[in-house]
C-alpha cells in the first residue's frame, strides 16, 4: 500500500484530509514551518489523533510522519 492510499484510507474513516490535519495540528501548536514543532513528543500528538479521530497506532504514526514533513512520504503523498 502506498503512502498516499493510507492516507485516502485515513480521510475515509475520519473525513480529514492530510491538508486538514496540517491545519488542525498548527492550530493546537504542534507545528512550525519545518514540521513537528521542537519539544512536541510524539505519544502527545498520537494521543490527540486517537482521541479526537479514532485512529489506531499505525494510521496515527502516519499523520505523525506527515506533520514531521518527512519528505518521502510527501513525495508518495503527491505522485501516487
Amino acid at each position: 500500500m502506498t503512502f498516499k492510499a493510507y492516507l485516502d484510507n485515513i480521510e475515509a474513516k475520519t473525513g480529514t484530509s492530510a491538508a486538514d490535519f496540517k491545519k488542525l495540528a498548527k492550530k493546537k501548536g504542534y507545528l512550525s514551518k519545518e514540521g513537528l514543532r521542537a519539544g512536541i513528543k510524539v505519544g502527545e500528538v498520537v494521543a490527540w489523533l486517537k482521541q479526537d479521530f479514532q485512529l489506531g497506532h499505525g494510521h496515527a504514526m502516519a499523520i505523525v510522519a506527515l506533520l514531521k514533513g518527512k519528505e518521502i512520504f510527501r513525495r508518495r503523498a503527491v505522485d501516487s
